[in-house]
């Protein structure tokens, strides 16, 4: 088992003379052995942190750990051997499965690229991986198109774990699934997590997701990490009020949550250009624009403070 650590870690992508910076000095750890949710709207900047994770976004500074090793952009038999200790797991199978190839030739692959079993064992390195979650070995002779969202989807983690890695990265994927099939898939996510003590980043939208496998859960706003704890922490007493405004969203959250704020009803700043101080101000109910004599928050970015248990970055917060 090992620790996953993202230190300072900031992703900017430039087109012409405009640039986004869509991971901001991003500190985030994920413990060994434990799931860590990462939650926030859509373009907070969930993707491109998982992307720039596993070497599919630029990184332009900080650092990712794995373990005590520095593995921020490695090369050669060292990116190999990253890729093999780290998979990760796309939101819309369909667009992640070759089409054109059977299901046991898709995960046979993975399992050839690993090197872990002969190649005359590999048919039963399939079938293993196939009921290890949870599929009919028989489905090992169909295409992608003969099987259902779920089905496909686990495939995805079934090829994923051929390379017997070490962390797991789960980004959206369970949003593309009908609302019947994201229980039973999140109760696969949380067997395997158990059975095989992986470590694992869990990215959703959707904090009643999130609580249902997450140890703990960071929570990602304009790029930035706004509070970080234990998952019923956070969600009984969200400190950010960010965060309290996600949590009010989901009305089985919000119930027994201590929550009472709703954000402004402004346009959300372009991430282009974020705003000075606190990115959240604009939108903030107990800021600068409701509270004029808290303008800090128009020019002092807050740092993330506070317990092992329950960080957060705001001035004002409520803890």
């Amino acid at each position: 088992m090992t620790t996953l650590r993202a230190t300072g870690l900031t992703v900017r992508y430039r087109s012409g003379t405009r640039s986004l910076i869509a991971a901001d000095r991003v500190d985030l750890i994920v413990p060994s052995g434990q799931v860590l949710g990462l939650v926030g709207e859509s373009g907070s900047g969930k993707s491109t942190l998982a992307r720039a994770i596993v070497g599919l976004a630029p990184v332009e500074g900080g650092q990712v750990l794995l373990g005590d090793q520095d593995v921020t952009r490695p090369k050669g038999s060292r990116r190999r051997e990253f890729r093999h200790q780290v998979q990760m797991i796309f939101q819309d199978p369909s667009t992640s499965l070759d089409p054109r190839m059977r299901i046991g030739e898709t995960i046979g692959e993975a399992v050839t690229a690993a090197g872990h079993v002969s190649r005359s064992d590999r048919a039963a390195e399939v079938d293993r991986l196939l009921a290890l979650v949870s599929l009919d070995t028989e489905l090992a002779g169909r295409l992608p198109r003969e099987l259902s969202g779920g089905q496909r989807q686990r495939v995805s983690i079934a090829r994923a774990l051929a390379v017997r890695p070490r962390v797991l990265i789960a980004d959206e994927i369970t949003s593309a699934l009908d609302v019947s099939v994201q229980g039973a898939i999140l109760n696969l996510v949380r067997d395997l997590q158990r059975r095989l003590g992986l470590t694992i980043l869990f990215i959703s939208h959707n904090l009643a997701v999130v609580r249902y496998v997450s140890d703990a859960v960071a929570v990602l706003h304009l790029g930035r990490v706004v509070e970080h704890a234990a998952t019923a922490d956070l969600l009984a007493a969200p400190a950010h009020p960010y965060t309290r405004s996600l949590v009010a969203a989901v009305p089985q959250l919000a119930a027994s949550a201590e929550t009472g704020i709703e954000v402004l009803d402004v346009e959300p700043p372009d991430p282009h250009q974020p705003p000075p101080g606190c990115r959240f101000h604009p939108r903030c109910p107990i800021g600068p624009a409701a509270h004029p004599d808290r303008a800090v928050c128009r020019t002092d970015d807050p740092p993330l403070t506070g317990s092992d248990r329950h960080q957060v970055a705001c001035h004002f917060a409520s803890t």
